[in-house]
């Protein structure tokens, strides 16, 4: 194992890329009302003029809907129009935001389109990613699983900045693109794999790579060329160590229970990536660039 990480420490590289302090997870889109409150007050900020336009009341819930182009806010059982078609949403320090029944860190943006009301959260990767590995792999799993699946994750989302951005985000919090709970999912255990890995992400010839996984591949895992059109030289088909579990996902990539098996096995995050994302390094992204 030592040996292992000394390796490890001389290939990583210092991967400088455009900044990426925060990713924007589209919680809904183009709905027609939503419900929001928050833990602390919370300041609610036109976009264009950047002027507060109203204080939300910690701890109360709040119903918005589309006003024609623009959005409306629900104060003492009436319906009050915000002249605006996109608005900020900044609980104060360390406050969280509830949206769907769920509790988010960071700040949130609420856009009118024309066609609905998108809630977009925007937040630290980090953050963003405490709320990805408990949602994407039980928290009771082995913590080495954990990590690889922070480092496949951050590695996913940075390489898929702007994927929806039609929208008006990065990333839809599905496992369409990867499942987010926001705090409301977060555990001590998998905080602390988020936390162990900080920055560290998978690359090949240079660019970090979208690391695919799936929940089991069936005892094989599938090359890129047998599900999509273009063969990537990092995703070649090895056994999935997962067998027993029925194919659940593309099975392209890391299989989540092989990963938590090889756990078991003793092997370490970066083993475990290594064997699934052939032909990879680790790089570091550099603090300022995602804090």
């Amino acid at each position: 194992m030592w040996k292992f990480r000394v390796v490890f420490i001389f290939i990583a590289l210092i991967f400088v890329a455009e900044p990426c302090f925060a990713i924007k997870i589209g919680l809904q889109t183009q709905v027609s009302k939503t419900y929001i409150g928050a833990s602390t007050k919370a300041e609610i900020i036109d976009c264009k003029t950047n002027k507060l336009i109203f204080t939300m009341e910690k701890m109360k819930g709040y119903e918005f809907k589309t006003y024609r182009n623009l959005i409306a806010i629900k104060v003492d059982g009436k319906f009050c129009k915000i002249n605006s078609n996109k608005i900020v949403i900044k609980p104060e320090t360390n406050g969280f935001v509830s949206v769907k029944r769920k509790w988010y860190r960071g700040h949130f943006e609420m856009i009118n389109d024309g066609l609905g009301l998108t809630v977009i959260n925007d937040i630290p990767i980090e953050k963003y990613l405490q709320g990805v590995v408990p949602s994407e792999m039980p928290p009771s799993w082995e913590h080495e699983a954990h990590k690889a699946q922070a480092i496949a994750a951050r590695s996913y989302a940075l390489a898929n900045l702007g994927k929806r951005g039609k929208y008006g985000y990065d990333l839809k919090d599905t496992p369409e693109d990867q499942a987010y709970g926001g705090a409301s999912a977060e555990t001590v255990g998998t905080n602390n794999a988020v936390t162990e890995t900080e920055g560290i992400v998978l690359i090949y010839d240079g660019k970090i790579i979208p690391a695919f996984y799936s929940a089991s591949a069936g005892g094989q895992t599938r090359s890129s060329g047998q599900v999509w059109t273009k063969e990537l030289a990092w995703l070649k088909s090895v056994p999935s160590y997962d067998d027993g579990v029925k194919k659940n996902g593309h099975g392209v990539g890391m299989s989540q229970y092989g990963a938590n098996n090889l756990a078991k096995k003793g092997y370490n995050a970066y083993q475990i990536l290594k064997y699934f994302y052939a032909n990879t390094k680790w790089a570091k992204i550099n603090s300022e660039y995602y804090k």
